[in-house]
């Protein structure tokens, strides 16, 4: 049972569990536009609840663009939700604005008591800073990356941090795609650090990133079609769409140039989360087909596992539980 509405296309989305409910925020536009490309200049964050991760209730929407000289102006795009020591939930998103020949991407914030209402601040939270990522008009990349935010607590307790979808400042253009970095002692003041990958990876961007502990091991997850792969890591390839890779810590550094395909076309920006059991789950968007048509919807949660014969994330049912 598939999550998808009649009148929306949906795609990227984030899940948080509030104990006894889970929640799911997720980008969506109307197929009335006619044309699926335009969804992202129309993207607005709906939320659905569920106890099951099976059958979601639309909740509405719960954040969309409201000030037009805002960073959000256009459209609000991809985030996650955590809850702070005071009780607070904070949804991290992304805010764009969109130009004739090209779009700005920053980060904001939007906080809520119960995962149903949000307010969102009207200052930006982060920009990517030039002494190591790239602005618009620094190469040939038709965007101004800085996006997908992905906020965990430092596992020793240190604060909390934050994962971006970014490119860095130098390099060839279609291979500059990192993993940005932020930290922050409280929530509420963010200061951007370094990369945690390098430039050369392969990746022209790597989107969605997500760090979890699975089966004792440390993964980094994010996604990456075949069409902004690097065009020598493309050439050859018979398509990607969400990769994982073994790290040593949440915060990395990370080996990008290492990841693997989980799972190919058209499955993308892929999420783990666990369910009341303690089983790990994955799910997906189904991005755009071969044919050039958009499906649309989020797939139905599927048990993964890590398997070290192969050094991946599969699907296929574990040998402990077979």
């Amino acid at each position: 049972m598939a999550f998808s509405l009649k009148d929306s296309w949906v795609w990227d989305f984030w899940i948080a569990d509030g104990g006894d409910t889970f929640h799911m925020y997720y980008l969506h536009a109307p197929k009335s536009l006619g044309d699926p490309a335009l969804r992202h200049r129309n993207a607005r964050i709906g939320h659905a609840t569920s106890q099951d991760l099976i059958v979601w209730e639309p909740q509405g929407v719960v954040l969309q663009p409201d000030d037009p000289a805002a960073f959000d102006a256009t459209s609000t795009w991809t985030g996650s939700v955590v809850q702070g020591p005071d009780g607070v939930w904070r949804m991290f998103y992304t805010g764009a604005r969109f130009y004739d020949t090209h779009n700005i991407e920053a980060i904001g914030v939007a906080t809520s008591p119960d995962l149903y209402t949000w307010t969102k601040q009207p200052a930006v939270v982060l920009e990517p800073d030039r002494r190591w990522y790239e602005r618009y008009g620094d190469s040939s990349w038709p965007e101004e990356a800085w996006r997908d935010p992905w906020v965990f607590a430092d596992p020793d307790g240190d604060g909390w941090h934050m994962l971006i979808t970014a490119r860095a400042n130098e390099g060839e253009d279609d291979n500059r795609g990192v993993i940005g970095h932020a930290v922050s002692p409280d929530l509420s003041s963010w200061e951007v650090r370094p990369p945690l990958s390098k430039p050369g990876s392969g990746f022209g961007h790597l989107e969605v990133p997500q760090t979890v502990v699975l089966d004792g091991r440390t993964l980094l997850l994010f996604s990456c079609g075949v069409d902004t792969l690097s065009a020598k890591k493309a050439a050859g390839f018979d398509g990607g769409g969400i990769w994982s890779l073994e790290t040593h810590h949440l915060s990395g550094p990370f080996d990008v140039a290492s990841a693997a395909v989980v799972t190919t076309a058209p499955l993308y920006s892929g999420k783990l989360v666990q369910d009341r059991s303690g089983q790990w789950l994955m799910m997906a968007c189904h991005d755009a087909n071969s044919d050039g048509t958009f499906d649309g919807l989020v797939s139905d949660p599927v048990p993964v596992h890590w398997d070290p014969a192969s050094g991946n994330l599969t699907t296929a049912p574990s040998p402990k539980n077979s």
